[in-house]
């Protein structure tokens, strides 16, 4: 309503006041009543040169007004004019019945539509449908009759000229930024609609950030820098800030998270932490953390899952612990979820003086559902953006805890879980006066002027491992990469650090320090060691000619994790050293040597085209003796580095043994690669 007005159009709403019966129809087919309401509104309707335009109305904007629009509907020289779409809804049955054409969308759709009073009277005069029938299939097979499509004579607005439906195009419209106007292009057609429809499970929530001139490409952001609160050269004492962190659910590298904690730049006796565990699983990180930095901040309150608290009864204490100190300036909310890289972030919050959070770069996030998104991530479009919901991470001024949100509950709603009620009530915060009720609506917004970090995904977070974040390699690559392979992996190829101790035999770091450990010691968590004969039920056959004390990843189900490891880290060493050469593991297990148990393997050809081993601990301080010997080349590498990979070739010309191990114990990872 508000770019009808914008742009003078004349708005009838039609069944104002009725009760929807037309079924939930972005599941299901529905919206029949539309065009019950449709008829009995033109039989109203006497003047034949009369065009009308219908379309839905919560989820469609006004790009343009009414002078464009009837220019290029009558450009199409056709007396009714449907919106097209990319897919085809509700029967694709009828796919092979629409009309081709030569260039555009074939698929009618029902949210909007525009024509001469005469032919939508012809065309909805046959409805007799319930409510809750398809509009849309009801309009389709008129338009798939070639008798009815000629003497009605409709088309479709193939390529986007007046109607722009965004459910399953998304990717073909754009902002345009224009002579302080801001219209949807659609780049495919290259097109500018003037009707732009959220249909179906897209939907529209971005253009307040743009209209009028709030962004544009000229001045960027008005207003990012102004009324900022500097801290730079602060002679008194940083703002008291409470820190609020909140485990709700199992949640990988809580650890890391607590690491990132202790490497903001603030003084931490500025800081009081109010910690939330709800889960039994994270007190160990918890503990261990508190025990040896606790005396580092003013004050930390815990509430452990033993108290039995709930999410919201949490999340409002938080926000008590700062309202209650008279010396609190901020409540800085942090879920356990968040990875914080940048270690001024809360220095940067606090100096754009605006309750905000950073930007999430989570897929699913709320820009994900605006063209926007992408541009706001990356760092095309920068500045503060006003959204209408904030979760996760955000800081926010302790005078409006005081004021606008003195409530003791701010994170209850209704049905809204504790997020959405928490800026349900922030947005609609209202005051009851002797006169009236004042809305004290609390604007909230993201900040994307910095990089700060990312968020975990937590689904799919297993807890049945010791370390579980290892399984993470899926579900938090980036973050899998940062805890567990060697810190200077990326600098193979740049730096040439692959080594060549033997003839054909290469060696480069892969695994760091932590990520070896937690294999070694989840294999001895397993604890199911083999015991080195050659029957062995794991394997094809079930006869091992060379056999090792050994456990296999399949055993620990944690085959597909390896799998992707080679596939990742390993391949692309291999496509540059073995040309040609797939990477796929047929065995992958761990060895263990022991002087009392297995300490060294007699000399063998591998069953590989070329096999990975890997040091998992380190000689000397681990274990004495032990490294691999060449036969046929005479050549011994005998003091394996810890997390190193060796990769060599397994049948025919690296005939080789282990060499012994004379005291402590040695683990190394092994796969056989056949392409």
């Amino acid at each position: 309503m508000r770019s009808a007005r914008h742009f003078n159009y004349t708005i009838k709403v039609l069944g104002r006041g009725e009760p929807w019966k037309g079924g939930d129809y972005m599941t299901t087919p529905g919206g029949g009543q539309k065009v019950r309401l449709l008829k009995a509104g033109l039989q109203e309707m006497k003047e034949e040169d009369k065009v009308i335009l219908f379309i839905d109305s919560y989820d469609v904007v006004f790009a343009s007004g009414p002078k464009e629009l009837l220019k290029k509907f009558q450009q199409t020289r056709h007396k009714v004019v449907f919106s097209a779409e990319t897919l085809i809804w509700p029967d694709r049955h009828l796919e092979d019945k629409h009309p081709h054409f030569r260039e555009g969308k074939r698929f009618l759709g029902s949210g909007g539509f525009i024509g001469y009073v005469p032919n939508l009277k012809e065309m909805v005069a046959d409805w007799t449908g319930e409510d809750n029938d398809s509009d849309q299939l009801f309009f389709t097979k008129i338009y798939i009759n070639p008798e009815k499509r000629k003497s009605i004579n409709i088309t479709l607005d193939n390529r986007c000229r007046m109607f722009q439906n965004l459910h399953g195009s998304l990717d073909e419209v754009v902002l345009k930024f224009e002579d302080g106007q801001v219209r949807a292009r659609n780049v495919l057609y290259d097109t500018l609609p003037v009707v732009v429809h959220g249909n179906g499970p897209t939907k529209i929530n971005y253009l307040s950030n743009y209209i009028p001139t709030v962004w544009t490409f000229e001045t960027g952001c008005s207003g990012c820098l102004e009324d900022l609160r500097p801290l730079s050269g602060l002679k008194s004492e940083y703002p008291l800030v409470v820190i609020g962190i909140f485990i709700q659910q199992p949640t990988p590298f809580v650890s890391v998270f607590f690491e990132s904690l202790l490497k903001l730049e603030y003084p931490k006796n500025r800081l009081k932490l109010f910690i939330y565990n709800q889960e039994q699983h994270h007190e160990v990180e918890v503990s261990s953390f508190l025990k040896d930095h606790e005396k580092a901040y003013q004050g930390v309150k815990v509430i452990g899952p033993e108290e039995n608290m709930d999410r919201v009864a949490s999340r409002n204490l938080g926000l008590d612990m700062c309202r209650q100190d008279k010396d609190c300036e901020y409540f800085f909310s942090m879920d356990i979820e968040v990875v914080l890289k940048n270690k001024d972030t809360l220095k940067i919050l606090i100096e754009q003086n605006d309750s905000a959070g950073f930007k999430s770069l989570s897929a699913d996030g709320y820009y994900a559902r605006s063209e926007d998104y992408v541009d706001i991530v990356q760092g095309r479009r920068v500045g503060v953006w006003n959204v209408p919901y904030l979760t996760k991470v955000y800081l926010v001024k302790a005078s409006l805890l005081h004021e606008e949100l003195s409530s003791n509950d701010l994170f209850s709603s209704g049905t809204l879980d504790l997020d959405m009620a928490f800026c349900h009530n922030a947005r609609n915060k209202v005051i009851l006066t002797p006169f009236a009720s004042i809305s004290q609506g609390v604007f909230m917004y993201v900040t994307n002027m910095h990089t700060f970090g990312r968020m975990l995904s937590t689904e799919n977070y297993q807890m049945s491992h010791l370390h579980n974040d290892l399984w993470q390699i899926f579900e938090n690559p980036k973050d899998w990469e940062e805890r567990y392979i060697h810190e200077n992996y990326t600098k193979i190829m740049r730096d040439k650090l692959i080594e060549t101790p033997c003839p054909d035999v290469y060696w480069f770091p892969l695994f760091s320090d932590i990520g070896c450990d937690h294999i070694v010691q989840e294999m001895e968590n397993f604890g199911q060691w083999s015991g080195g004969r050659n029957t062995d039920t794991r394997i094809q056959g079930g006869y091992e000619n060379v056999p090792t004390i050994d456990i296999h990843m399949t055993q620990i189900n944690y085959e597909k994790e390896w799998q992707k490891l080679l596939l990742d880290y390993i391949a692309p060493i291999t496509e540059t050293m073995y040309p040609g050469y797939y990477t796929k593991f047929d065995l992958a297990f761990v060895v263990r040597y022991k002087p009392d148990e297995q300490p060294f393997l007699r000399p063998h050809h591998d069953a590989s085209t070329f096999t990975i081993n890997i040091a998992l601990n380190q000689k000397v301080l681990d274990y004495q003796g032990g490294g691999c010997r060449f036969i046929r080349y005479n050549c011994s590498v005998e003091a394996p580095r810890k997390g190193w990979a060796l990769m060599h070739p397994g049948r025919l010309t690296h005939y080789h043994e282990g060499l012994r191990t004379t005291a402590g114990t040695r683990y190394i990872a092994v796969s056989f690669v056949d392409p």
